[in-house]
């Protein structure tokens, strides 16, 4: 994720960075000019008198008022789920904190401190990297026992979460906490499933793909018949507001697609490995004291 000063207008237009849409898409625009401009040209040489082609300026008036209103929907439904990836990390954040809290006020033996806090930073890593079409990564610290269990599971997630949960079970049973103490961890425990849950949902439910080929058809119908109805009042200028219009219009899909999965290293993606660092950083200072 790209951190930037919003006030800084003349830095924002003139810096261009990989996911920039210009640089992305300098190939089509070139492609929309000269396709455009080809049909300014047969226009304007053929069928310079021909009526109907006056009275489509109206109705493409029409069309881009409908357009516009499915950018709206498009560009809402892909910003409500990047915020929504935001706010369960944010969860996140506060869960690992609040449990960590809870456990060093228990007053627990030092290498229990010591094993909460591995496994609590181990799950914000893993849920990351996680959510990143399974890339591979290390966990920090693991035991063999703990590496051979969890290489038995295909949500090793879930298995951080229930190794957390055999270890409050074992401190119960020995009397060291109470079934009053579990109950008030497990709420935060329960956070950290729910949290993965949320993202897992986000990520594994993308646009509809009817929805989605539809809207990129209509934007490229849209766009390479606009010298049609533009070059009556515009000429051979109208290739450039076709070319700007498409610049315009595929941007907003492009930007769509790239956040409306939050999760990747993109550069609109959300922060999540400064994040998972944060998390890493508050259980230990919290927990562990060596």
């Amino acid at each position: 994720m790209i951190t930037y000063n919003p006030k800084s207008w003349l830095a924002l237009i003139f810096h261009l960075t990989k996911s920039d849409t210009l640089t992305i898409l300098w190939k089509e625009l070139i492609f929309i000019f000269l396709f455009t401009l080809g049909i300014a040209f047969f226009e304007i040489h053929f069928f310079a008198d021909a009526i109907v082609l006056e009275k489509l300026f109206a109705v493409y008036s029409i069309l881009g008022f409908v357009l516009s209103l499915l950018l709206v929907f498009r560009t809402n439904t892909a910003y409500d789920r990047w915020w929504e990836g935001r706010r369960k990390w944010g969860e996140l954040v506060n869960d690992s904190r609040n449990l960590a809290v809870k456990l060093t006020a228990l007053g627990l033996p030092e290498a229990d401190d010591v094993y909460f806090a591995r496994h609590i930073g181990n799950f914000a890593l893993c849920i990351k990297e996680h959510l990143r079409s399974g890339t591979k990564f290390e966990l920090l610290d693991l035991t063999e026992e703990e590496t051979i269990f969890l290489k038995k599971l295909d949500h090793i997630p879930s298995g951080i979460v229930e190794l957390m949960y055999k270890r409050l079970n074992d401190l119960k049973k020995a009397g060291i906490i109470s079934e009053e103490d579990v109950l008030r961890l497990d709420r935060n425990l329960n956070g950290f499933l729910d949290c993965v849950g949320a993202c897992e949902r986000i990520k594994n439910t993308p646009i509809p793909y009817s929805y989605s080929m539809f809207f990129k058809k209509f934007i490229f119908s849209y766009v390479v018949t606009l010298p049609f109805a533009f070059v009556v009042n515009f000429g051979y200028y109208s290739s450039i507001i076709a070319t700007f219009i498409f610049y315009v219009l595929v941007s907003i899909e492009i930007l769509a697609e790239e956040i409306e999965d939050p999760f990747g290293t993109d550069d609109n993606d959300l922060a999540t490995d400064e994040m998972a660092q944060r998390i890493q950083g508050i259980v230990k200072m919290i927990l562990d004291k060596g």
